[in-house]
């Protein structure tokens, strides 16, 4: 039997042809395939549209999840210390779940108290809110709004009105039964989870560095800007709290748990807790006691917020100062008044999960806000302008002489 010449025999199915791209998994070829960046760019944002309804739509499960999450993460070295000192795995896990019920029972309860004061105090300040109201729709009259507006904004500040919205609000509360409950579940599941995780990191590094070095490192600095702006949140309460019991200012203890709740919403959670007790402040003593509020809130926000707490949490949190105010509303509209005071946290999830667990888009870090080499460029940069600036007054000054 005569033999095939060379080109005439069969071609193994396997073989690639020659300029064929390499194969990917399973010995099928892929081609690959260049996405215009304008494409890009319209489906990246198409895709985060619908994330955004997506958690809207889920926000009354998704939120308790991500609260329990945070809560974890903040919790777990308190198990980690138990277990290097000997304790069982899982009393070490149920002590970290015992201890957040217990701090969310506080709180609650608090809560709770602070709003019922609140709904108590506002008809002893009735008169003072109907002439507030009145003088407001007054002046919208002045600048041309309309009848059926002002009758609204009036209506609105209606005492009355004011009572039945923090009763309900405060019912709402009680009512909230399915949010505590998978809040509550998600404390107990995720702190025994959380017992595996870092054998399950070590397991996958070998694999994915970059992906476990970013959740290590997401995992650190949130549980330090946590805790700091805890701390200095109750700091912060307990200051203003007696100062407003110094000035007479009624419901103080609300007031000062308004501020330590708002100290977590950045930039906008100043102005949120000054207002309410600069309006009781001023029915109570006038405009002395709204100017030392303003004075004492003041000083007490620019100390803790601008000078301590950038310096203890250094630089975990990294991101600009545009994109910190876009992310408080963002995830305020999302997740309602638990988004706003977990939008640090969460953005730095989206963070990790998009641009620190990939080598390829950590450049991105530089653009949201990583400028420690930004700002070692640009002392660099003024350094030589100034020392330009001074060759030139030298030369300058020799020609003249």
């Amino acid at each position: 039997m005569r033999r095939g010449k060379p080109a005439d025999r069969p071609r193994r199915a396997d073989a690639p042809e020659a300029g064929a791209p390499p194969d990917v998994g399973g010995g099928r070829s892929v081609a690959s395939v260049v996405i215009p960046r304008s494409l890009a760019i319209v489906l990246g944002l198409a895709a985060a549209t619908v994330a955004a309804i997506g958690m809207s739509g889920i926000s009354g499960i998704l939120a308790p999840v991500l609260l329990a999450l945070i809560l974890t993460i903040c919790a777990n070295p308190v198990r980690t210390w138990l277990e290097r000192n000997g304790v069982n795995r899982g009393v070490a896990t149920l002590a970290v779940a015992l201890t957040t019920f217990a701090l969310l029972a506080a709180f609650v309860y608090a809560l709770v108290i602070a709003f019922a004061q609140f709904s108590s105090l506002l008809p002893d300040y009735a008169d003072q809110i109907a002439a507030i109201g009145a003088n407001i729709s007054s002046w919208l009259s002045s600048i041309g709004f309309g009848p059926d507006q002002v009758a609204a904004i009036e209506q609105g500040l209606d005492p009355n009105n004011l009572v039945a919205f923090f009763s309900g609000l405060l019912g709402s509360v009680f009512g909230l039964i399915g949010m505590l409950v998978v809040l509550l579940t998600m404390l107990i599941l995720m702190p025994a989870d959380a017992s595996y995780a870092p054998t399950v990191l070590r397991q996958l590094e070998p694999r994915r560095p970059h992906l476990v070095s970013a959740v290590r490192e997401y995992a650190h600095d949130v549980r330090r800007y946590m805790v700091v702006t805890t701390v200095l949140g109750l700091v912060q309460g307990v200051i203003n709290g007696v100062a407003l019991v110094i000035m007479g200012v009624p419901a103080a203890f609300l007031w000062a748990l308004l501020s330590f709740l708002c100290s977590f919403i950045p930039n906008v959670g100043y102005f949120i807790a000054i207002v309410p007790p600069l309006v009781f402040g001023y029915f109570e003593g006038g405009w002395p006691i709204v100017i030392a509020i303003i004075v004492v809130y003041g000083l007490v926000n620019a100390v803790v917020q601008s000078i301590v707490q950038p310096k203890v949490v250094g630089n975990a949190v990294a991101l600009s100062q545009t994109l910190t105010f876009f992310s408080v509303l963002f995830w305020a509209i999302i997740l309602g008044p638990i988004g706003a005071i977990l939008a640090v946290p969460l953005t730095l999830l989206v963070r990790m999960l998009l641009v620190d667990s990939d080598p390829g888009t950590r450049w991105w870090r530089t653009a949201l806000g990583e400028l420690t080499e930004t700002k070692s460029i640009m002392k660099a940069e003024d350094a030589a302008a100034h020392e330009a600036r001074a060759e030139r007054r030298a030369s300058g000054r020799g020609r003249r002489s």
